[in-house]
């Protein structure tokens, strides 16, 4: 390892294997609403392995790069089948890592996480580090600051499993070798990034004589430049969504009105596409772009202390929803408190955002509507989420309005409502629709010549003789 004190150094000796712990801390559970009773592990490549001092890159078409401050342990002599009382000893030094991930891609992994969080410059360590034997592994602690402003912060007091325990467990799985990297979990408070955001991680042992540290690791988010190839393998999240709907479709259902992509899709049998209940705040509201999903349950007072404050689910969603995303939020229908406001109306519209879609009410509603993002909402409430909703977790399947959203759906919306489209069908039904539209205005016209409906509409085979004709001028 490097020494304690210096930055910017080499990243450390490669291990032969890096193990992280997949739930350490309590207040970790907690936020997820998952304790596992025994420690859970994957696996993250040396290659990942980075310096403090470094920068880390937001993959293109992402927008999911998650850290987390945690309390590294590295092996120091080789372990197999040893108990918890001849565990420490074979821990060398304590560091500092951040591990980090893209959330849109841990769905695609399976629970591996290889591509989610294996990537270069994933696994910063450092900068320091101090010798284990000299500490007490129940009195370390780590600490997280993003962009200087405090973000997580725990001891191993708050461990589901002690640090010894982990080290024994694994090593009657396999042999933990010198160098070998053990990354013990991270506290609540995982924070969303941006390219520019700056990530410091420190862990010491602020009680043993002359409290060492790791000193500060310190990351800097940079954007990506190098696209991913659709014909090679799983993409994000955001990047499979963009894929679906591209430019040129989301333009088309710019201009397709809702009630004609509602009859095209019962044409295909979906008639249960519809979200029910939300209303445009704003006059003129338009919403084209995809789905993207935020989950409340009923209150339930010892459900929100543990995951309605904080940086919790709501808030992530809104942090993370990427360019041309729509924010779909279940609500159940329950108008006894807003779902959102001015301020995470105002950070999805600064992301980028498509919309925002609830069955459930919105508070600040004037100054929502000059946000200038649209917003479809089926009331209005000033009392905040916590009187009747529990922010519970987000990208994943939700019932809105009565209707099942899935993320990566297509979400377009009107005056007449909102309407869900399976991205596979949504150039289909657009044309389909726009077609209709061009048949319905040519109607139009004849009706306000003088032509009776009868036979008109719906068109006859002497109707429909006729229009074909007109469209063969054109």
């Amino acid at each position: 390892m490097t020494e304690p004190g210096r930055t910017g150094t080499p990243a450390p000796r490669r291990p032969g294997k890096i193990v992280a712990v997949r739930t350490g801390f309590a207040s970790r559970a907690d936020e997820a609403g998952v304790r596992p009773a025994f420690p859970e592990y994957l696996l993250k490549p040396a290659s990942s392995l980075a310096a403090s001092g470094g920068e880390v890159e937001l993959p293109v078409s992402t927008a999911g790069l998650t850290c987390g401050g945690e309390i590294a342990l590295v092996m120091g002599t080789t372990a197999r089948h040893v108990g918890r009382a001849e565990a420490w000893a074979c821990v060398d030094r304590v560091t500092a890592a951040n591990d980090l991930g893209i959330a849109e891609l841990r769905a695609q992994d399976r629970g591996s996480d290889l591509r989610a969080g294996g990537r270069d410059g994933f696994t910063p360590l450092g900068p320091g580090s101090f010798d284990a034997v000299a500490v007490d592994p129940a009195g370390l602690r780590v600490r997280t600051w993003v962009n200087g402003e405090p973000a997580q912060e725990d001891t191993t007091a708050g461990l589901l499993f002690p640090l010894e325990q982990i080290v024994a467990d694994l090593s009657q799985h396999l042999t933990l070798e010198p160098g070998d990297v053990i990354l013990t979990g991270t506290p609540a408070g995982v924070r969303v990034l941006a390219p520019g955001d700056v990530v410091e991680v420190e862990v010491d042992a602020p009680d043993a004589p002359g409290a060492p540290t790791s000193g500060r690791l310190r990351t800097t988010v940079v954007p990506g430049l190098v696209p991913f190839d659709p014909g090679l393998g799983a993409l994000p999240a955001p990047a499979a969504r963009d894929a679906a709907l591209t430019p040129q479709l989301r333009a088309k259902l710019a201009r397709t009105p809702v009630a004609g992509l509602s009859a095209q899709l019962r044409k295909r049998g979906l008639d249960n596409v519809s979200i029910d209940g939300p209303r445009p705040l704003a006059p003129g509201a338009r919403i084209v772009g995809s789905a993207r999903t935020l989950r409340f349950l009923p209150n339930r007072e010892d459900l929100f202390a543990s995951h309605g404050g904080g940086y919790n689910a709501q808030k992530r969603a809104f942090d993370a929803v990427a360019p041309g995303e729509v924010l779909v939020i279940e609500a159940r229908g329950e108008q006894g408190a807003a779902t959102l406001g001015d301020v995470l109306a105002l950070r999805a519209h600064v992301r980028g955002a498509a919309g925002i879609v609830t069955d459930g009410a919105v508070r600040d509603a004037e100054a929502v509507a000059a946000v200038g993002i649209p917003v479809f909402g089926a009331g209005r409430h000033p009392a905040v989420l916590g009187r009747r909703h529990v922010p519970w977790d987000h990208d994943l399947a939700v019932a809105c309005g009565g209707a099942t959203v899935l993320p990566g759906d297509v979400i377009v919306a009107d005056a007449d409502g909102v309407v869900v489209i399976p991205p596979a069908l949504a150039e289909e039904v657009a044309d389909a629709a726009l077609a209709q539209e061009d048949e319905d205005a040519w109607i139009a016209e004849q009706v306000k010549a003088g032509h009776p409906v009868d036979g008109l509409f719906p068109m006859n085979a002497a109707w429909r003789a006729r229009y074909t004709e007109w469209r063969a001028l054109r």
